[in-house]
């Protein structure tokens, strides 16, 4: 089951991750309060917790040693000796717009998991995140909507905060990189660099957009590629043929702002010296990488960079909106890096300069592995200062699709931020789902059936039928008090091999199987009292092992901790439960429809959109731009609709769209052939252009069909 499936993941990724240096691999008990929690709302959740009773109180109506006081929301989290200090941070999402489910997945709720495990564990745990407000982005937004950078850094900030407090992340501190301790850290750090030597100036051609007079990043120029002649490339990479690109190498660039043509324009900056810095960052990744247990894919990533030699870096932008350099001559120019723990408490270099008690894990996409394995270290290395470095980094090697498509920001593609709020369906369920589908070791895909399916085939009729089953028998016939077991030790073959079983990971479906087996009922407790009293004691037990927030109200009982095995005697005789309720309701499947056509494509998207802030609703302006008012939240993009590789639910499939489509389906599948031969690149080339002049005739076609329905 899916829901085991979830349980044993965290459990060997927490392992792998060298999760716990003192104690064998956690086993049931170590995972399951991991995955149910994950999947719950958790505010009384919290960080550095208290040390277990040494002993069992014979008295108590429970085992005191496994449960855990939670306090992080109570006080400053700062490292403690003698105990394991962990820092985990996820990945800064940019605030020019809404977060997709593949953000939230990739790293955010990936790190909300694994934080919660480690105070469940323990551990005296500080997660930190926060929006990444300085840069290019920003300011490009902030022309698009007409409004100020700080205006646009507020406005997202709010979004994205309103997002993640839906979805219950537990984070320890939510800040932002605009503040004063960004400025005062960042500078800090740039002026040991230049003091040290290593820092230096070199200068570089960029495109420059002479109508709103400004240097653009590769990704806010648009063109023809230089390689395969598709003629929507963007200036970081191609999404036809998939090559990596330089801005510089366009035919016929495009500002995507305004639609000019940039020109190339020289412009000095001030580069990181990571040639001098090269041994001491191999020699560093070697030992983290070891002791850290990195992944293949992490040090296969690392070691690329490495081995072809590390050059200077770029460190300074043409922007107004960042950190100001320190430095004369660099009136012009900042710097985009971060700081927020500083502003979460001014003890930060406990945490930050304290590599012999501070263990730091960080959550991020795969195309952010080389920053934090390489530049950001590299970064804090030049200063010459002692700094808690990355102890493993998390992160997966594939994507979250959206159905048949890639989620897309910019193309307003797929199930963002605010929508899951709108959708009226439970935090709990999107949580679990998203876990339950992490592109690990291959790209998943929401589909909306399978959302429906997992709550009510899986967390409604696994987890919530154990649960209630249980619950309910146990007001009924108990009078909602746990019955004692009736023999000291598990004597009974049933019993001992459930225990085994759970504690092997298999949880919720054996513990189903369980009920089963004994067939628990009404002749059960008439006939066989003390084998119902074993199988209700032990039912409640494996409920307290799968405890969430709802799962505890009902049972009346504290926090349980993470331990490395299951006894199944953590719950005794005699302890008085609380009411039961329903922790899942069933979704009809009929509702899936409904969601697709709500949140799927529509021709109206503008690049540039942030799927769910902008809506793409404006009028269409002048030279492709669209007229800031005139619809809900118009942004002012260009428009330019997503690719189809097949007509949207809720698009009549006409003869011609039917042809359009095998069309594409044919051209795709002689595409692949041609790369699985490793055929010449002129006919793959060729072959690619056929492929998406086919997925634009569709396109139109699919266009043209729904501004028939709407007329």
């Amino acid at each position: 089951m899916k829901l085991d499936a979830i349980i044993s993941s965290a459990a060997q990724r927490t392992t792998a991750a060298g999760g716990s240096t003192a104690s064998p691999p956690p086993t049931a008990a170590a995972a399951a309060p991991s995955a149910a929690q994950s999947s719950s709302s958790s505010s009384s959740s919290s960080s550095s917790s208290s040390a277990p009773s040494s002993a069992s109180d014979p008295a108590s109506t429970f085992d005191p040693a496994v449960t855990i006081t939670l306090d992080h929301h109570t006080r400053k989290i700062l490292p403690r000796d003698g105990e394991k200090n962990v820092l985990i941070t996820s990945a800064l999402p940019y605030v020019n717009n809404i977060p997709h489910l593949g953000n939230i997945i990739g790293c955010v709720l990936s790190a909300d998991v694994y934080a919660r495990y480690c105070r469940l564990r323990g551990y005296n745990t500080l997660f930190i995140c926060g929006t990444d407000e300085y840069g290019t982005a920003t300011e490009t937004k902030a022309l698009e909507e007409g409004l100020t950078c700080q205006q646009i850094c507020d406005k997202y900030h709010e979004h994205h905060k309103n997002t993640y407090d839906w979805f219950n992340v537990d984070f320890d501190h939510f800040g932002r990189t605009t503040t004063p301790k960004q400025t005062e850290i960042t500078q800090d750090i740039f002026l040991k660099l230049d003091r040290a030597g290593k820092t230096e100036e070199q200068s570089m051609t960029q495109l420059y957009c002479e109508k709103h007079q400004s240097f653009l990043a590769d990704r806010f120029v648009y063109g023809v590629c230089p390689r395969c002649k598709y003629d929507d490339a963007r200036g970081d990479q191609c999404d036809s043929c998939g090559n990596l690109l330089n801005a510089i190498e366009l035919i016929n660039p495009r500002c995507k702002l305004d639609g000019a043509t940039p020109i190339p324009k020289e412009s000095v900056h001030q580069f990181l010296n990571l040639t001098d810095l090269q041994p001491e960052v191999e020699a560093w990744a070697n030992k983290s990488s070891f002791e850290g247990k990195w992944s293949s894919n992490s040090i296969n990533i690392t070691n690329s960079w490495l081995k072809e030699g590390l050059k200077p870096r770029c460190i300074t932008r043409d922007l107004k909106w960042g950190v100001p350099v320190p430095k004369a001559g660099y009136d012009s120019k900042v710097f985009t890096y971060l700081s927020i723990t500083a502003t979460y408490t001014p003890e930060w270099e406990k945490w930050w300069k304290n590599p012999e008690n501070v263990r730091l894990y960080q959550f991020m996409g795969k195309d952010n592995v080389p920053f934090h394995t390489v530049l950001f270290p590299s970064s804090l290395m030049g200063t010459g200062e002692s700094w808690t470095l990355l102890h493993h980094p998390f992160h997966d090697r594939y994507y979250l699709q959206y159905e048949d498509k890639k989620f897309s920001k910019s193309r307003g593609i797929g199930v963002f931020g605010n929508n899951v709020a709108e959708s009226q369906i439970p935090c709990d369920v999107w949580r679990y789902y998203l876990l339950s589908n992490r592109p690990e070791s291959a790209d998943t895909h929401f589909g909306w059936e399978a959302f429906l399916t997992a709550n009510n085939s899986e967390l409604l009729a696994n987890l919530g039928n154990l649960v209630n089953r249980v619950m309910k028998f146990a007001t009924a016939r108990y009078n909602r008090v746990v019955p004692a077991h009736p023999h000291s030790t598990f004597s009974d073959d049933v019993d001992r091999a459930f225990v085994e079983k759970v504690n092997t990971l298999l949880i919720s479906s054996a513990a189903n199987g369980y009920l089963q087996e004994n067939r628990l009922d009404n002749k059960l407790f008439d006939s066989r009292r003390d084998r119902c009293d074993a199988v209700i004691n032990l039912g409640v037990n494996v409920c307290y092992l799968l405890s969430s927030l709802g799962i505890l109200r009902q049972l009346s009982l504290p926090v349980r901790r993470i331990t490395d095995t299951w006894s199944g005697r953590d719950v005794r005789g005699g302890h008085a439960l609380g009411k039961a309720e329903y922790l899942f309701a069933e979704i009809k499947l009929e509702r899936a429809a409904e969601l697709r056509a709500k949140y799927s494509w529509q021709p109206s998207d503008r690049r540039g959109c942030n799927g769910g802030g902008c809506g793409g609703q404006g009028r269409q302006g002048g030279k492709g731009r669209q007229e800031q008012g005139q619809g809900q939240g118009g942004c002012g993009a260009a428009a330019a609709p997503a690719l189809l590789s097949q007509a949207p639910a809720g698009v009549e499939k006409t003869a011609a769209i039917a042809a359009l489509e095998a069309a594409v389906k044919e051209r795709a599948e002689a595409v692949r052939k041609l790369k699985a031969d490793k055929a010449a690149k002129d006919d793959v080339v060729a072959a690619v252009a056929e492929l998406n002049a086919a997925k634009e005739k569709l396109t139109r076609e699919v266009e043209a069909a729904l501004a028939a329905v709407k007329i």
